[in-house]
């Protein structure tokens, strides 16, 4: 009878989901442990659901390039990007349908990314499948950095 027990432990155990596999919040958006450095963030974009991951893998490629020595972090399950640890000027987060790209300072961008916010100083740029105007998101990202960020 033993070894019946510990057959089925075993079955049990080989059909569990591995503990290092991110959780999808509601929404789509990954559940991942607050971190500094690249690391977090690229756990971040492995674990975005579909279309979601190549394009912030490109996102990240862009400020990378654009902006040398940028800062990263994952707080609040959304990545972020800045020029000083804890001062920031961008960040993701995934919904069902989109990805929601943050400027904090984006009020101060020309042109104004599309999207409005409560807070006034804060624009939006939701990103959908198939729809990435990279050259217009390039030239955001280089404006905001030069910008001053936002403690969070």
């Amino acid at each position: 009878m033993a070894e019946k027990k510990s057959d089925k432990a075993a079955k049990i155990v080989d059909t569990e989901p591995s503990a290092a596999a991110p959780k999808l919040l509601s929404g789509g958006n990954p559940q991942i442990a607050k971190g500094y450095g690249d690391a977090p963030v690229q756990a971040y974009i492995a674990a975005m659901p579909g279309w979601k991951s190549p394009v912030g893998a490109r996102i990240d490629t862009l400020v990378e390039s654009l902006v040398p020595g940028v800062r990263k972090a994952v707080k609040w399950n959304s990545p972020l990007y800045g020029m000083e640890d804890d001062i920031w000027f961008l960040s993701l987060h995934c919904f069902t349908r989109y990805i929601k790209v943050t400027f904090l300072n984006g009020a101060s961008l020309l042109p104004l990314p599309p999207g409005t916010s409560k807070h006034p100083k804060v624009r939006y740029l939701d990103i959908h499948e198939g729809i990435f105007d990279e050259a217009q998101f390039a030239d955001w990202v280089k404006q905001a950095s030069r910008l001053p960020g936002e403690k969070l």
